[in-house]
């Protein structure tokens, strides 16, 4: 990506990063300060307004950069996960130095607690990815539980360590089957192909850029388009879309067609691609 893609650049008419100043031109520059998000789901949209468009979402425990904040509860933000510039309320994200997180939450979705109990009622919910920072640990008549540097308490055999990675994305993948589709969406409640493919691969360890097209510029080694040479975890790029390849006879993806993260078979998915008018484009092995 040039730095001129305004999906990654923090520049706008009146504003810009400091690390662009002598890049791009503006009125003004702004260091920006570290913050992170602290509810379960936040919305990044392409303007600050609750209706505007829906680009992308950040997990609880993301990082990112504030540029800029205004009168009506919105700021403007760069993600540190993929770069990606928007506006997020700023009621979702604290400013400031956080403990490193520990461990991710590798569940579909999994709830914070008040407190060690399941009984209680739960503070919010985290989809999977979302990080915590857990202080120590907890076990309650036989279930563990991580207490969070902020109190509260989520069962540990929903998380596992930063540090340990997936070995199958399309495993990953696949425990979004059902997920309504939703543009921009990135979570167990709502997710788009390209979401459910950089959240397959953040689990195996492997950083991915946010959308289709930038995944399939900077993603794996291009290979052919012969359906009998690909395998497993090999990912499909048409225009705006992306796919992976399950078997030799199916695909998992998060579509408009089903509305859903669903399996379709592979012959019937790519003539039915093709026939709205966008053939597959390119293979992509990681």
């Amino acid at each position: 990506m040039t730095i001129h893609d305004p999906r990654l650049t923090p520049a706008r008419a009146d504003l810009a990063a400091q690390s662009l100043e002598g890049l791009v031109a503006a009125p003004r520059y702004a260091a920006g300060t570290p913050a992170r998000v602290i509810e379960g789901l936040a919305p990044l949209r392409r303007e600050p307004r609750p209706d505007a468009g829906l680009d992308t979402e950040a997990l609880h425990g993301e990082r990112l950069t504030v540029y800029d904040e205004d009168q009506e509860g919105w700021a403007w933000v760069q993600l540190a996960r993929d770069g990606y510039v928007g506006y997020l309320p700023s009621h979702a994200i604290l400013k400031g130095d956080a403990p490193a997180p520990t461990h991710r939450v590798a569940a579909l979705r999994t709830f914070v607690f008040p407190g060690p109990s399941i009984k209680e009622p739960p503070l919010l919910w985290l989809s999977l990815g979302a990080e915590v920072a857990i202080r120590r640990e907890v076990e309650i008549r036989g279930r563990v539980f991580g207490l969070t540097e902020t109190g509260g308490a989520i069962v540990m055999q929903h998380l596992a360590p930063v540090g340990a990675v997936e070995a199958d994305p399309v495993a990953v993948a696949e425990r979004f089957l059902g997920t309504p589709y939703l543009w921009g969406g990135k979570s167990s409640l709502g997710i788009d192909c390209s979401g459910l493919v950089q959240t397959a691969l953040a689990a195996c360890g492997i950083t991915a850029p946010r959308d289709s097209d930038m995944q399939e510029a900077a993603l794996g080694t291009a290979i052919g388009l012969d359906p009998t040479a690909w395998r497993r975890g090999d990912l499909l790029f048409w225009p705006g879309h992306v796919a992976l390849v399950r078997d030799g006879e199916t695909m998992l993806h998060a579509n408009a067609h089903t509305m859903s993260t669903a399996i379709e078979g592979l012959a019937a998915g790519l003539a039915r691609i093709e026939a709205a008018g966008t053939p597959l484009r390119t293979v992509k092995r990681l």
